[in-house]
């Protein structure tokens, strides 16, 4: 299966589901290219972005079972780019 460059952008304004998103960015870590964390004191929320190469089913995985979080929000945006060896 191809992979793909996909950016995920998540909001999470419960700070109680904190812990579950970061244990299940480390299950998928195999995959991350890199993340970045805000944390906006103002608002009382965090705002991430993660981004990722990794076959389409693994990345709608992760995308799924952050979205079940409590106080989570996301959004995915996908690359076109396929796998760089072809």
């Amino acid at each position: 299966m191809d992979n793909r460059v996909a950016l995920m952008a998540i909001i999470v304004e419960d700070r109680d589901s904190v812990k579950e998103l970061n244990d299940l960015l480390h299950e998928y870590g195999d995959y991350i290219i890199g993340r970045m964390g805000i944390p906006y004191h103002k608002r009382g929320i965090n705002v991430l972005s993660v981004a990722l190469d990794a076959p389409n089913n693994v990345i709608s995985s992760l995308s799924g079972k952050i979205g079940k979080l409590s106080g989570v929000s996301i959004k995915t945006a996908y690359s076109n780019v396929g796998n760089a060896n072809g």
